[in-house]
């Protein structure tokens, strides 16, 4: 959800640019599998910047052309710019510049990557690093999954590359109708809605977002809005904080895959807007790393098969608890935000705490995946935190809690 503002600007990029460019397997392999990490239900793969730098990018079906997210990377590497762009929040305030370059090279592990084009930002205002709690530098989308089909088994955590005419579906798959519109995916599954309608919605399959489900009530008067709901802050956006309520919906069906109770974000009217394409809202990490996911953009189908986080019930936050990893290393943990109505806030926990120790655990032990699954393991699980505030040590307890 994050990036959407900036789809924008990088189909200017596609326009303006004159390069040819592409993804290549090396030594004429038919396809190639990538061993990739797993941060905030986001797929992060190596990526080696025009043969000399290595990074990290978030593969991402909502965005057309590479990001990086902080030029000092690129100006390592000296790279030339075409043009320069100021990037406005919606009240036309400065968020951040950004560069257009052209030609630079993108190499995966057996792919190789030349002429794209590629938007770079001058600095990571958004805290992407932060806020996943390890090194990531871009997000790399479309120019990926046009050119292969792209498998995306989130269990074993390996992405594989294949070459269209030598891919074959597989009978276990679920198939679905895939429809790439300004080169995003959209498939269409029904919800049935806590009224007890049924919803047929137009949702973006997402692997950008690290949310479940989200709608926007704005697509439609179809769009139901549970009686049920929590205020939260639901997301980062370039503008900041995107707010929303947390509901749930009765189920949604992938063939023959039901998923029951899913949470639903509904952003507030006006706060989200990221798409000229019609939709009724995006499907996000949260749900689809339940899948094996095979995207033929070629042909316009999506394949699904359940893995063995499929029936993991769906939790909010239980603990409250925002947290954003600090210090060069990320190897400092601070709350960056406490929900008002949580157990963690009614216990004294407050913005700006450093954590020292969870349940006796010291953090610099532990890293933020490891924070984060410790606070949403169960409800009523007890955490014990030990914090340092104004250089002060204190020692807080609370019980985890199902907001929703």
């Amino acid at each position: 959800m994050r990036w959407r503002v900036l789809i924008f600007v990088v189909f200017l990029i596609s326009a303006e640019s004159s390069a040819q460019y592409g993804f290549v397997l090396g030594d004429n392999q038919k396809k190639v599998d990538i061993p990739f990490e797993i941060h905030s239900n986001l797929v992060v793969v190596p990526l080696i910047l025009n043969n000399r730098l290595p990074l990290k990018f978030i593969l991402d079906t909502g965005v057309r052309n590479a990001i990086l997210t902080e030029k000092s990377y690129a100006d390592i590497l000296d790279v030339s710019y075409n043009r320069k762009y100021t990037i406005r929040g919606a009240g036309g305030e400065k968020l951040v510049d950004a560069y257009v370059t052209n030609s630079v090279t993108l190499a995966l592990p057996g792919v190789d990557g030349k002429g794209h084009a590629m938007l770079v930002l001058d600095n990571d205002f958004i805290e992407l690093r932060n806020f996943l709690g390890t090194e990531v530098h871009g997000m790399l989308g479309y120019e990926l999954f046009s050119r292969f089909i792209v498998k995306i088994n989130y269990q074993r955590r390996v992405l594989t590359l294949i070459e269209p005419q030598y891919f074959k579906p597989n009978r276990t798959y679920q198939e679905f109708d895939l429809s790439i519109e300004d080169t995003k995916p959209y498939i269409t599954v029904p919800i049935k809605q806590k009224n007890g309608k049924t919803l047929h919605a137009k949702l973006m399959f997402d692997s950008g977002a690290s949310h479940g489900l989200m709608l926007d009530t704005e697509s439609g008067d179809s769009v139901y809005v549970p009686k049920k709901t929590l205020d939260a802050n639901i997301g980062r956006g370039l503008g900041g904080k995107i707010e929303g309520r947390i509901g749930r919906a009765e189920s949604m069906q992938f063939g023959k895959y039901e998923l029951k109770d899913p949470l639903v974000t509904y952003p507030y009217p006006g706060s989200y807007t990221d798409s000229t394409t019609f939709r009724n809202g995006t499907l996000g990490g949260e749900i689809i790393s339940r899948f094996t996911v095979i995207y033929d953009y070629v042909r316009g189908k999506l394949y699904l098969k359940k893995n063995g986080s499929f029936k993991r019930k769906f939790f909010f936050n239980m603990s409250g608890i925002t947290i954003k990893a600090v210090g060069a290393r990320l190897n400092q943990f601070e709350i960056d935000e406490v929900r008002k109505t949580s157990n963690a806030y009614k216990a004294g926990l407050r913005s700006g705490d450093r954590l020292l120790t969870i349940n006796g655990i010291e953090t610099k032990s532990l890293n933020l995946k490891m924070i984060n699954g410790s606070f949403n393991t169960k409800p009523g699980r007890r955490v014990k935190l030990e914090v340092i505030r104004k250089g002060r040590k204190m020692q807080y307890s609370f019980r985890l809690a199902s907001p929703i």
